[in-house]
This record gives C-alpha cells, structure tokens and sequence, in this order.
C-alpha cells in the first residue's frame, strides 16, 4: 500500500517531547486517519521476546485437543477460549458471511469496578487455561505495556485533532478493554474456506483505537480505502498496526474513518499457513458520552451515545448463534 495512505510513525520524538517533531507527527496522523484509518507505529518500546512468549504460549494450548479446550468455551464477549465457528464479524457490518476462520483466546478488563451494576455487564474474573500456566504472566505484562501505548496514542490523537491533549485520554479513569489472541491455522485445522469465508470477515473495530501485533502472511491483513479497495497492509516487524474504531470515528464527526478491514483465508498454494495475531481493543470508561467535535473538525454529527451501549449491541452482533 502506498505509504502516504498508512504511513510508519516512529513514536520516539512523540515521548521525547521534541515540540517541532510532536506537531509534525501530528499532523502525519491526522492526514492518514482521514483516508484508511490506520497507521503503523514503531518507537513503542515493547520488547518483542515479549510478544514471542506470548505466541508460543498460546499456540500451546491451541494446539491441543478440542475436548481439551472445551470447558474454556465461551460466546463472543465472554473471556475464555472462542472456537471454530464462535463469531462472523462481517455481521456487524450487515454482510453474510460464513463464521470466521480462526480460533481465539479472549481476555478482557481485569479490575472491577465501583458499580455493581457495570461490573455484572462488563466486569468478569479473566479465565486464564491451566495447561499453560505462564500465560497468565506473560499477558498481564503486556496488558501493562499496551494501557500506556493506549493513553499515549489518545494524548497524540487529541494533539492531532487540535484539541486539548487529554481530549480522549481523560475518559480513561478506568476503562473497560478487549484482548484477542486470534490463532488462524491451515486447512488441515479448519477445513477448505467456502465461497465468502475469510478468516476474520470485512468490518469495523468498535472502540476508540486498536492495537495489533500481527505476523507477514498471504492469509494476512487486508485493509479498505475509497482510493485503492481492498489492499495488503503495510507490514513491519517491529511495528504495531493501530487503526480507529466506531466510536473515535463517531467522535471526530467522521473526520476519521474507522478502519475498514479483512483479514484473507489460508492460500491455496499455502494452505498450511499458520498465523497468530494480538489484538488490543481500546476502549474507555463505562458511560462515556461521545458526542461528536463540531465543525470545522467534525464533519457529520452523530447523535450522542453512550459509549458501552453501543459496544455492547456490535458485540451481539456478530455472535453466531
């Protein structure tokens, strides 16, 4: 993809609070967020052994046997294992499709709250598998790394827009999250894709910004523009890929775009191909109004809504029922 439409940002200067290198990037984000609504970020600081041991932990347990894993079985939103034919994510976006090609481990806000009631929707005990006992650590290390990238993102997202730098971080008192290790395996796991399966479906994220570390592949990341359609992203090793979701895109009065995305079935002249993504889903505390910034930076406004009202309905949505 052309590198003006997902640029690498390097966040050094950003964290260094190098002023003319800040307002520079800023101004780098906003330009891409306007087209595909993703970027790749290096600079991050977030050791990729750490990513590594994650892997390979997580592959420990997909790897074993169905009725293994069947007693961490869970619906989408719940946290514990989502197995093969769990979740369609095109759903959400009014696309049938057959249910995704992936298996995932799925964890999500690990702290109560002071609300029984939010806690009875989005507070649970994460369910951490016991036949991979180090996960649990490895996991919470990297939640740690990925709730500083997160509040740092919004501080730059805020800059970006022209508003105060707390503009979005400041409804991040404590904020619900969502954490995916997506496992896409071959054919011989899977079975051949039908007609219109992918692994994970074209469709939106539904938070405020995603986070993902993701591996090279034929059976890899599309992403959506006007301008190009559908598109290889950009990969670097070292980077994560961060894109928008619904309810920044609502924020920015669509200045933004949520970042339309897909990500393809295993190749036909690969059909082995195993990868396996971490996905950060960034969101914000419960009851959040989002309203949209009117113009000149907004440029549609939405009705204000509750931001875990709206997450909790594409949530349903894409559940296969």
């Amino acid at each position: 993809m052309s590198e003006p439409r997902i640029p690498t940002i390097d966040l050094t200067p950003w964290l260094d609070g190098d002023a003319q290198a800040r307002a520079a990037i800023a101004r780098t984000v906003d330009e891409a967020l306007q087209t595909a609504g993703f970027l790749l970020v290096t600079g991050h600081g977030v050791d990729p052994a750490l990513r590594s041991r994650i892997r390979e932990a997580a592959r420990d347990f997909f790897t074993l046997p169905a009725d293994v894993k069947q007693p961490y079985a869970v619906k989408v939103g719940g946290r514990g294992w989502l197995g093969p034919g769990a979740e369609a994510n095109a759903y959400s976006e009014g696309t049938e499709t057959p249910p995704d090609l992936k298996e995932s481990l799925t964890f999500a806000t690990h702290e109560p709250f002071d609300d029984p009631v939010v806690d009875a929707e989005w507070y649970a005990p994460n369910v951490w598998p016991a036949e991979v006992p180090e996960l649990e650590a490895l996991c919470a290390e990297y939640l740690e790394k990925m709730a500083e990238l997160e509040k740092q993102l919004l501080s730059l997202l805020g800059e970006a827009l022209g508003l105060e730098p707390d503009f979005f971080s400041r409804h991040m008192d404590h904020p619900t999250y969502g954490f995916n290790i997506n496992w896409y395996p071959g054919t011989e796991v899977m079975g051949e894709p039908e007609p219109g399966q992918f692994r994970i479906g074209p469709h939106t994220d539904f938070g405020t910004v995603t986070i993902l570390d993701r591996q090279a592949g034929k059976g890899g990341l599309q992403v959506w523009t006007e301008e190009g359609g559908w598109e290889d992203a950009p990969f670097d090793p070292a980077a994560f890929t961060i894109n928008i979701g619904d309810l920044m895109a609502r924020w920015t009065g669509d200045r933004w775009r949520s970042g339309r995305h897909r990500v393809l079935p295993p190749p036909a002249d690969e059909p082995a191909e195993e990868l396996m993504s971490l996905v950060y889903f960034g969101e914000c505390t419960p009851g959040t109004l989002v309203e949209s910034v009117p113009p000149p930076v907004g440029r549609v406004a939405y009705e204000p809504i509750d931001s875990h009202v709206y997450l909790r309905g594409q949530l349903d949505s894409i559940t296969v029922e």
